[in-house]
């Protein structure tokens, strides 16, 4: 019987390790720009075309490489960086592993122009499949010039996987972002299918930040600084006010390295405690500084997670820096939360609420200031009760419904689904329905009592608004007395092209300008104060991070976000009789009264037999 085992050739062990090192183009990119950096490059320029399909090209001025140095980097396992196995616990590199450049070639066309300041002649490789091709002498300025074509062009099935060209052209643009963060003090260029997107010159970091995500983020920034004997922190926190409805906007790198790490990521939330509303994301980039003998970098061949031998401490040290760049910047109000007057106190109009309820105000001069703002308020508001009356004269009655689009009347026949079952038919006539803790509803009806999430509810009946306006191309739309200016990062201005005719439908106006700016002048009617700018936040948000391809079912992805973020405001909010009634009947005539958009159960039925089984 023969042997069974064998060693693989080297070309199919580098398409092994290229699975993991080389997932899609942004792999490619971030590798590339690494290498870049460890060369000691002080621009570097990255050219992209066909979202990085087509070409890849990372051209520096750096160190560059000798002859044999260009031959022996697409070798497995080949690198600079270390020489004993002691090393891997003092990398100050990006790169280490040896294995980014054999894998890239091992899956492209691959084009290296190199030269060294002390040669006359650069060296030109060309490599196809880890197949060395062409190695000659060329005219070359002094740095490195690295070409990738056609990727994945010997593997069909990778390449069919890669997704539309907005969705890695997007992930391409997020490595830029964490390579320019980290080094602000090179100068870094990026092109896109010929057109310059970036041109970022040396700055410190500050200066950085704006470039990359706007002149808006100048007012937001807080700087952040801690230094203790294990770790040192620096960098950028957002104010609360500023904080979005995206998450993509939160940086963490240790020694210069970008990493994703969840529990840190947690420490600097817990410092924005009660400071934020729900749903919303602060804006932080944070530096961490650590001797590298107190960290594992070596987990994952994409090189973002690291391990720390003591991550409480980090925890805790992250925390309190955060927590005292709040505090020094004012961003913290000094009173506490739960027991400060100035929340959920009934109005009254001597204004003794806050002497009455309080120790820690006076009732002197503390009334009478108070007495002085009310007054203020009154005197602004002179006369608008009176021309709010004479407008509502001269407007047609508009009736109170909650959406315009479907009117029910009272006779109304209405088969519901929500217990699954044949013999649960009532009509508009024979329920009556009470709001519990201003989130559920308690149906009562002949045959029992049925209960409803009233967000979700909501959720449903807005998707199936949404999808009819996606289908029929007709949504309406409500202009704003005062356009917004939308504020969002070059990696969402691509979702918002690819997504921007599909908003039309539903009723968005957005005017586009020069830089990648965007006003939104409308937005879908009947979303009563809904802010457009945190709408389009939170659609944004939840197509980047639920929708990977937005090719397929492009309508009931926006349709979800849509709704989504439409019923947030009525999670928790008292509805009167009429609302109550109507959410009833539009949720039983909905495409699915039993779940959510989200696959999350709205209603649940109690048969009359089931709550006096639950009584004896």
């Amino acid at each position: 019987m023969r042997d069974l085992i064998q060693l693989l050739p080297d070309a199919i062990a580098n398409q092994i390790a290229a699975g993991e090192v080389v997932q899609r183009p942004a792999s490619v990119v971030k590798e590339l720009m690494e290498n870049a950096i460890d060369a000691q490059a002080t621009y570097i320029q990255l050219i992209i075309k066909d979202a990085g399909k087509g070409i890849i090209q990372v051209i520096d001025n750096g160190s560059g490489m000798s002859e044999t140095d260009a031959r022996m980097c697409f070798e497995r396992h080949a690198t600079s960086k270390i020489r004993k196995a002691e090393d891997l616990f003092s990398i100050k590199t990006m790169g280490f592993r040896g294995e980014a450049m054999a894998s890239i070639a091992s899956v492209a066309q691959v084009e290296l122009k190199t030269r060294r300041e002390q040669d006359e002649l650069g060296t030109l490789v060309r490599m196809e499949a880890s197949v060395l091709k062409i190695r000659e002498s060329i005219q070359h300025p002094v740095g490195t010039s690295i070409t990738v074509k056609n990727l994945f062009y010997n593997i069909p099935a990778r390449r069919n996987f890669l997704k539309s060209n907005p969705v890695e052209i997007r992930h391409i643009l997020d490595e830029f972002q964490h390579v320019a963060l980290a080094h602000p003090h090179i100068r870094f260029s990026f092109v896109q299918n010929e057109q310059e997107s970036y041109q970022l010159p040396a700055e410190k970091l500050g200066k950085r930040i704006v470039d990359l995500f706007g002149k808006g983020y100048r007012e937001q920034l807080a700087s952040c600084e801690e230094d203790t004997s294990y770790v040192s922190i620096k960098g950028y926190v957002g104010k609360p006010e500023h904080a979005k409805k995206t998450r993509g906007e939160q940086f963490f790198f240790v020694n210069d390295r970008y990493i994703k790490n969840a529990y840190l990521n947690h420490a600097v939330m817990s410092a924005y405690e009660r400071l934020l509303p729900e749903g919303a994301f602060p804006f932080y980039v944070l530096f961490l500084s650590i001797d590298p003998s107190h960290i594992d970098i070596n987990v994952h061949p994409t090189k973002t997670e690291i391990k720390f031998d003591d991550e409480r401490s980090i925890y805790a040290i992250v925390q309190a820096a955060v927590r005292k760049t709040l505090s020094i910047h004012n961003l913290i109000p000094s009173l506490d939360f739960d027991t400060n007057v100035n929340f959920n106190i009934p109005h009254t109009p001597s204004g003794q609420a806050l002497a009455n309820r309080s120790g820690n105000f006076s009732t002197g001069s503390g009334n009478n200031s108070n007495k002085n703002v009310q007054d203020a308020w009154k005197k602004l508001y002179e006369g608008l009760h009176d021309n709010i009356q004479a407008f509502e004269q001269q407007a047609p009655a508009i009736k109170p419904l909650l959406f315009e689009q479907q009117n029910y009347s009272s006779e109304t026949i209405l088969q519901s689904r929500a217990n699954q079952r044949e013999t649960t038919e009532f009509n508009s006539t024979n329920f009556q329905v009470i709001q519990i803790l201003q989130k559920y509803l308690a149906l009562s009806w002949s045959n029992g009592l049925i209960l409803i999430d009233q967000k979700r509810a909501y959720q449903r009946i807005l998707y199936d608004q949404f999808m009819d306006h996606l289908q029929r191309k007709n949504g309406a739309s409500q202009q704003l007395l005062f356009p917004k200016l939308l504020h969002i990062s070059p990696a969402d201005q691509l979702i918002l092209e690819e997504i921007k005719e599909d908003l039309l439908y539903l009723g968005f106006q957005l005017a586009q300008e020069d830089g990648g700016k965007y006003w939104v002048k409308g937005i879908p009617a009947g979303l009563g104060e809904e802010d457009g700018q945190s709408l389009l936040e939170g659609i944004l948000e939840q197509v980047k991070h639920e929708a990977s391809d937005l090719s397929k079912h492009r309508n009931e992805k926006i349709a979800q976000a849509m709704a989504n973020r439409s019923a947030i405001r009525y999670q928790q909010k008292k509805l009167s009789a009429e609302e109550m009634n109507a959410l009833v009947e539009q949720l039983f005539a909905s495409s699915n009264p039993n779940s959510s958009p989200n696959g999350e159960q709205i209603s649940r039925a109690l048969l009359l037999q089931e709550i006096i089984n639950l009584l004896n």
